[in-house]
């Protein structure tokens, strides 16, 4: 970071978990959907949800003194924002993130240990929040993709593609957006089988069933079925090691079409390795969260679709939020 640390600065930085947990308790307790149709009291959420009322109470203030619910006459309401995105009835919603994010703390509350050991933070307490986990993991992906690939897609110049392979595609977003895109195409969502009921929902959702199916397996053990002109791995590399990245990039580079393109999209790190921040930041995430994954530096993509037989290899010219970015590479005939 370019800023100038000073007591306060590093003080408040220190201190802004506050925050994101306050905000965080509002989105688990579904504080904002409460509130989105009419003024409530303390007591209304406390009686709604079964909670204490001095907890409710000061969870309410606090959400206030952030900004994101307006009290009046010792009454509360969601403000435009709050209503907007974190309103689970609104098509905005961004909730999962949110809840994603609580979900990791456990893990990053112990950062200095992994440092330590190299290894995984393993909570034992997720074995009872395994599906609320899960689903706050595949839909927050839902929602980060949903932001960056009406940014991305249209930027990617493919030559009408007929098929399309989202190789680790979760809940099916960008499959949904790159069929959105080009009308003539038929996509195949390959994940693990717990993703199926996340993907058929958006799939449904958006009236794609004649045209995206999903396929489970395990893309690192299992053959991957079908060929492609067209293969998309979003947000895949990062949770694995350089080896079984260099692994799954030749197979998924086999499944493609002489002609076919393959696109790398993840958070790049540059050459130096200390740079872009949340790259940086997201390597921290892999290592309290995975055994072997970590962000990879561009030089690191490009050298693993070398390796994998494929030509023409490039970084597309995209603004993407979060450093992210676009790695393009082509089958020859």
């Amino acid at each position: 970071m370019t800023e100038r640390w000073d007591e306060q600065s590093l003080s408040e930085m220190s201190g802004s978990f506050w925050q994101s947990c306050t905000l965080q308790a509002g989105v688990k307790l579904d504080i904002f959907t409460l509130l989105e149709t009419d003024e409530k009291s303390p007591e209304d959420i406390a009686g709604a949800i079964g909670g204490d009322l001095r907890g409710i109470t000061a969870l309410l203030d606090a959400l206030s003194a952030m900004g994101l619910l307006r009290k009046r006459k010792g009454l509360f309401s969601c403000v435009e924002a709050s209503s907007r995105y974190l309103n689970r009835a609104s098509e905005e919603y961004i909730g999962w993130r949110i809840l994603h994010h609580h979900y990791l703390l456990p893990s990053w509350a112990r950062l200095d240990e992994a440092v330590l050991k190299g290894e995984p933070i393993r909570d034992e307490r997720a074995a009872t929040r395994h599906e609320d986990q899960r689903e706050a993991f595949l839909m927050a992906m839902f929602n980060n993709a949903s932001a960056v690939a009406e940014r991305i897609i249209p930027f990617i110049k493919l030559e009408s593609p007929a098929s399309l392979l989202d190789l680790g595609g979760g809940p099916a977003t960008y499959a949904i957006h790159f069929c959105r895109r080009y009308p003539g195409l038929q996509a195949v969502v390959y994940d693990l089988p717990t993703s199926r009921p996340y993907a058929e929902d958006t799939i449904r959702k958006y009236g794609m069933q004649d045209r995206i199916e999903f396929k489970g397996g395990d893309f690192f053990i299992d053959d991957i079925p079908g060929e492609y002109e067209v293969v998309w791995m979003s947000h895949v590399l990062h949770s694995s090691g350089p080896e079984e990245c260099r692994r799954l990039v030749r197979k998924a580079a086999e499944v493609l079409k002489p002609g076919g393109v393959l696109l790398l999209h993840d958070f790049w790190l540059d050459e130096s390795g200390g740079s872009p921040l949340f790259p940086a930041l997201f390597a921290l995430n892999m290592l309290v969260r995975t055994a072997k994954g970590r962000t990879y530096r561009e030089s690191e993509g490009k050298e693993m679709l070398s390796l994998a037989g494929l030509k023409n290899i490039r970084r597309l010219d995209l603004d993407v939020p979060n450093d992210s970015g676009v790695i393009m590479a082509e089958k020859k005939d």
